[in-house]
Order: C-alpha cells, then structure tokens, then sequence
C-alpha cells in the first residue's frame, strides 16, 4: 500500500526540503505574531467598545501633451487614480483597513489595500493582509502624498517588487521608539513572492528610519508636510527573495518658514540587483534623484503656490539577453507650479518633465496639470 502511493506521489528530497522550510516559515511567523500579541498590555476591550467606521474617496484626474523622440505629439485626458477609503476600529487594540483604486489599463477598480491591524502599543503594531511592505519613503507616500506630480518616472523610486500600487500580501510587525531627543521606526514583515515576482519564495523586507526633530506618527508617510513639521528624517530598507536584493537610502528635510510656507529637500539612492527595478531587460540598475521644493507663505485667493524641481539619474545594466540589451543612462527632470488649497484634499499640479536616455530608448517630455481631491468622514 505504501509503495502504491509512493509510485503516485514520488517526493524528492529537494522538494521535501523545500516544504519542510514553508512550514517552518509558516510557524515562525505564526509564533512572533502570536508573541507579539500576548505582551502584557491591556489588550482586547470588545465588551464596552463601540466600532468605528470612517469612509472617504479620491480622484486625481490630469491633461498632458507628450512628445517622443520620432512620433506625432499626443494630448490627453487622464483618470490617474479614483480611490475609496474604508478604516475603523472593530476594537480598542484592532483595526481594519480598506482600501481600492481604479486601474487605467483595464479600466476596473482593484483591491489597493486589505489589511488587519493590531496596535497594541506605539512600539507593537502589527499588520496582515495586502498593504505596502517595509521600502522607500515613496512608496510608503504613494502618488497622492508624494510632493511632485510625476512619480514613479525616474527609474528610481519604488522599484520594488509589488502585487498593485507598491502593495504585496503578507505580515509585519512595526513600531516607533525615542531615543534621546530623536525617534526610531523600525519595521519587518515577510510577503507573498509569486504574486509579485517569478519566484514562489517569500519575500523580506525591512525598514529602519530615524526622525531627529519632530517625529512622523504611524507606518505610511508623506513626501510633505507642508508647513507643519520641522523635519530631518534618514531612512535605509531592503527587500530579499533567493539571494536577490533591492535596497534604497532616502532622505527628509523640511523647515517652517515664517508666515505658514515651507523648505522641502528630498532624495534617495536605490539599488535593484536581480529583485524589483523599472525595466525588466536588466537584472540591476542603481541611480539617485534631489528634490527641491518652496511653498511661499503668501497666500492667494483660497491658496498658496509652490515651487518644486527635481534631478535624477538612473543606470540600468546587466542585460538580460547578452548583446541585445546595452547598458543605459537615464536622466530626467521635472519642473511644478503648484496651487496648494488644503494640502492633500485639494491641490492643483502644473507639471513639466524631461527625459533622455543615452542609448536603447528616445528621449520624451511632457507637460500638463493634474488635479488631486480627497474627502472623508467619520461615520460611526
């Protein structure tokens, strides 16, 4: 009877190995998630808590001409993003977080965010679900609390491996430490590798960021806080699957200026070697971009404008193919004239950017103006 199901189903000891090592992961995780959990604290009040249920949406719609190198100019209307927000807190310690966005190259709504949360602590949260792992501070604002309109374009930012919109499937545990004057965010999670890359091994991520001057609250960031923080804030992650990386080092500073405007400078150096990056001929590319933005504290009408530039320069090697896939430079610069009316709820975006490659792909600019709004409510 043995030898029947043995001929059926042969395991060869590499693949008896392999699922010995899910499951160990499996348990690992299902062990430090269970810990984390079980520290003493004052845990679970579900007998004398009401849920809450807070609702919102937004929209970023734009108008562009595009002109690249050897082809007719193109104008064109855009839908960008049309989001609908969904968070609450189901008790004191658990909350629930979703999330969708529309997704312009089928023209459907998708799931952007799905995630469970546990916040036992500042220093104990815990997350499962589909949401944005430990990576650059980019993808931890996304393009709606980014600083510049067109992100995403310089080969650098978030080039980690992604399901939808910079989110993976998994868990991770995070929080927020004082050391002396500063605070320390740290963060570290495990996610789903076949729906990202090629691979079925489990990616890890993680995240360290110090906050020297006044600290940011909670796990996703912002790429401005126009006006309302002084911050200095260094950042370092990495994300592995199989021996391949992708690593990033990014930057914040932001003053207060008198009068309610701001002095922004961002930047960041990343490196994908074998794991994420934005051309998928080229097993790494590396490159750092500055970004430099002044929000003038006069205000006209029912805003205040902003002025931003960016610089970038990306390398993309190791061709896939051998003799068909030529190392590249890419270079791109971005211009905005920003119209802040409520900082992330509403604002109007003039954009301008430049793009030349060295070699392998034209040169293209665009130009345009995009408007983002956002609303939400509590409800419950």
């Amino acid at each position: 009877m043995v030898a029947v199901v043995t001929q059926e189903f042969p395991i060869s000891s590499r693949e008896g190995d392999v699922g010995i090592t899910r499951l160990r992961n499996a348990l690992m995780l299902f062990i430090c998630f269970v810990a984390l959990l079980s520290l003493p604290t004052p845990l679970l009040h579900a007998q004398d808590f009401n849920p809450s249920l807070t609702v919102g949406a937004g929209i970023q719609a734009s108008y562009s001409h595009t002109e690249n190198t050897g082809t007719p100019g193109l104008d064109q209307f855009s839908l960008n993003h049309a989001r609908l927000y969904f968070s609450g807190d189901v008790t004191k310690d658990i909350s629930v977080m979703f999330n969708t966005d529309y997704n312009s190259a089928n023209n459907t709504m998708q799931i952007l965010d799905a995630v469970g949360q546990f916040h036992v602590s500042p220093q104990v949260n815990v997350w499962f679900g589909r949401f944005l792992p430990p990576s650059d501070r980019a993808n931890l604002y996304g393009p709606f609390y980014a600083n510049e309109w067109s992100v995403y374009t310089d080969g650098i930012q978030d080039g980690y491996p992604f399901v939808f919109q910079g989110r993976d499937n998994g868990a991770m545990y995070w929080g927020d430490f004082k050391a002396g004057s500063a605070t320390v965010k740290v963060s570290a999670g495990a996610f789903d590798g076949g729906s990202a890359t090629s691979s079925s091994s489990l990616i890890w991520a993680s995240r360290v960021q110090i906050d020297f001057w006044e600290p940011e609250n909670g796990y996703y960031l912002n790429g401005t806080y126009y006006g309302d923080k002084n911050l200095l804030a260094l950042g370092g992650a990495t994300e592995v699957q199989s021996g391949k990386t992708a690593s990033t080092v990014d930057f914040l500073m932001e003053r207060k200026v008198h009068g309610g405007g701001a002095f922004t400078i961002e930047s960041e150096y990343a490196r994908y070697n074998g794991l994420g990056g934005y051309d998928a001929n080229y097993a790494k590319s590396q490159g750092a971009y500055g970004l430099a933005s002044f929000l003038i504290p006069k205000a006209v009408g029912m805003g205040k404008f902003e002025l931003l530039g960016k610089y970038a320069i990306a390398e993309f090697t190791d061709g896939v193919t051998t003799g068909t896939n030529p190392s590249y430079r890419q270079n791109t610069a971005e211009v905005n004239v920003n119209y802040i009316i409520k900082q992330f709820d509403a604002r109007i975006m003039s954009f301008y950017r430049d793009t030349r490659f060295n070699a392998v792909k034209g040169n293209t600019w665009q130009a345009g103006v995009g408007l983002q709004l956002q609303i939400s409510k509590k409800i419950l």
